[in-house]
């Protein structure tokens, strides 16, 4: 190969970096409490195939609790609702870094605990990454946006209005632009928004 295609060539690792997606279920009013939500077996396994093909799930203290207070009980002891043992085995063999000054430490398979979100920190481990790393949780979410580290949103529209709760997008401190890129429809009346961010 001569040095002009050597040049022109792609290097490796542009190739292989991954993207910094978030990913969230909302109602149709824009909250993201949980109990809200459907998560019928389709659901289920959509985000045990995303989780499957993830680099590492990026979560803030109260969500990686909830996760960590069910789902490795699962692992041990399946229910027999084979879309949701799935996703525990998934959720639990994929890397997990919760973000939390509070947490002295965390004791849930594959998971690790970093006190705060650091930009340059995140950066290095998109370089590294050669899947994509799912941000999972309402705080995490905020803090990487207003980073303006979102590749892309993924966000799970929930046909349900819930009239209170937490407005997943209340602490963004600038404006984003998005484009959409695809849908997703589920049997249940859920639709996933695929937004890639227009960077300036």
């Amino acid at each position: 190969m001569g040095a002009e295609a050597r040049q022109n060539r792609p290097h490796l690792s542009r190739i292989l970096m991954g993207k910094i997606i978030a990913t969230m279920n909302m109602t149709l009013d824009g909250y993201c409490d949980h109990t809200s939500m459907i998560a019928d077996e389709e659901i289920h396994r959509h985000y045990t195939e995303l989780i499957q093909n993830a680099e590492a799930l990026l979560y803030g203290r109260i969500t990686y609790q909830l996760m960590e207070d069910f789902w490795p009980a699962l692992v041990e002891n399946p229910c027999g609702d084979t879309s949701m043992d799935e996703f525990a085995v998934a959720i639990d063999d994929v890397r997990k870094i919760v973000f939390s000054r509070t947490l002295d430490g965390v004791t849930w398979r594959n998971s690790e605990l970093r006190k705060e979100i650091v930009r340059d920190e995140l950066l290095e481990m998109k370089r590294h990454a050669d899947r994509d790393i799912f941000v999972g949780s309402p705080s995490a979410i905020i803090a990487i946006s207003n980073l303006g580290l979102v590749d892309q949103y993924q966000i799970g529209l929930q046909p349900t209005i819930a009239g209170k709760g937490l407005a997943l997008f209340g602490n963004i401190n600038k404006r984003v632009d998005l484009q959409l890129t695809g849908t997703k429809t589920f049997a249940c009346g859920a639709l996933v928004l695929y937004y890639q961010t227009c960077k300036s």
